[in-house]
């Protein structure tokens, strides 16, 4: 079957962060250099090869695409200074924007100005809409769900959770679509054997475990200390396990998990009447400990993610889009203003500025929740349905 050549997809890529690319002369120094590129697979040769010769529904096809941690051990070794771990990390940014039908994760992704606005913007309206709904606020002590009723809150967050719904669904079938036309297409009729190995695979293992993250994809990357930043590390030598690359990403995801799990449990438990959600409950309490503990794993990971960004200090921190910083700045924020309101509501004076801090905070996590499918969080979707379209084609 003929191709069909897209002269554009190079120039495209470039707004998204790529680098030239077309320095690439496909001689297979990043395939044989990348621990993950192994039974035949052939990226990120592929997936350049395919952005040089116009090649755009091939390239959003390729779940392999998302097999990248972003270890730069590629651009290390690439003889024409090519930066395939770069054009990686864009070509994974345009392929949100194109799963994406609202234009959104495009604007987002490509103008900085576009994306301060917007996420500015959105977060205060969020704010000024609960603030809208308020009701008094009690001097005594901090009453948070009277002071914006936990109505108000639940009937917006399932607003906000049915458009992030719908966004991540449409996403999902356009994703699926593509691969399933793309060379990935699963034609095996012992493909349905490999269904739930594959599954367990792919969410237990790797997305949880992040196992192939942790073995293959951040010691021999990572220098030893900060100021060997661009210098290929000992491979015995390694950093503190708190410092690892693998170790920080875990540090920030599972902190998000923990948190929003807490929120989903003690609103549960607040609808039996068991607690009442928004009031300082002792810290050993399961719940509150859950959240404590996950706020600090979360305010870690993401302010050694930043520090690393703002200082450059290893090959995977080179270039930073501003997608990367927004979700960064939004995490972080979400983090500090959730630990600032469980230190005021165990003040013995209710401060005012509890309720502000209270506003901010839910603006922010439902903001990160209503941009998952437009962003870098997009990664949480997109990531696991491709590592199962890999595992199931085997």
């Amino acid at each position: 079957m003929a191709a069909r050549v897209d002269t554009n997809l190079l120039p495209e890529l470039r707004r998204f962060g790529a680098t030239d690319i077309s320095a690439c002369f496909n001689c297979g120094v990043c395939t044989s250099t990348c621990p993950l590129s192994v039974d035949g697979a052939s990226f990120p040769r592929r997936i350049a090869r395919y952005a040089q010769l116009g090649q755009r529904e091939k390239l959003l096809a390729a779940p392999e695409l998302w097999s990248c941690y972003a270890c730069s051990e590629c651009t290390e070794k690439c003889p024409t200074k090519a930066d395939p771990a770069s054009f990686m990390a864009a070509a994974r940014r345009y392929a949100v924007a194109s799963y994406d039908r609202t234009h959104l994760a495009y604007l987002l992704a490509t103008s900085k100005l576009f994306a301060a606005v917007f996420v500015t913007a959105l977060v205060a309206v969020l704010a000024s809409f609960m603030y809208y709904a308020h009701g008094p606020a009690d001097g005594s002590r901090l009453a948070l769900f009277e002071f914006v009723p936990e109505d108000t809150i639940h009937w917006l967050g399932v607003g906000v959770m049915a458009v992030m719904g719908v966004a991540a669904v449409v996403g999902i079938l356009e994703m699926v679509r593509r691969v399933l036309r793309g060379p990935a297409a699963l034609t095996s009729k012992t493909a349905a054997r490999r269904i739930v190995p594959a599954a367990w695979d792919t969410i237990a293992v790797e997305s949880l475990g992040q196992k192939r993250f942790r073995e293959d994809c951040t010691d021999a990357a990572d220098p030893v200390y900060p100021e060997d930043a661009g210098v290929m590390a000992d491979p015995d030598a390694r950093r503190p396990l708190y410092l690892r690359r693998w170790f920080v990403h875990f540090a920030t995801m599972w902190g998000f998990l923990g948190l929003l799990a807490a929120t989903m449990i003690d609103y549960g438990l607040s609808l039996f009447g068991i607690v009442a959600t928004g009031t300082p409950e002792p810290i050993w309490y399961p719940v509150r400990l859950l959240g404590t503990l996950a706020g600090a794993s979360l305010i870690y990971g993401t302010s050694i993610l930043a520090a690393r960004r703002l200082r450059k200090s290893d090959r995977s921190s080179q270039n930073s889009s501003v997608s990367d910083w927004t979700f960064l700045a939004m995490l972080w924020l979400a983090g500090a203003t959730g630990f600032v309101l469980e230190l005021a509501l165990y003040l013995p004076q209710a401060p005012a500025w509890g309720y502000g801090v209270f506003l901010v905070h839910v603006s922010v996590a439902m903001s990160l929740v209503l941009l998952v499918p437009f962003g870098k969080f997009a990664h949480v979707i997109y990531r696991p349905l491709a590592l199962f379209a890999l595992r199931v084609r085997g």
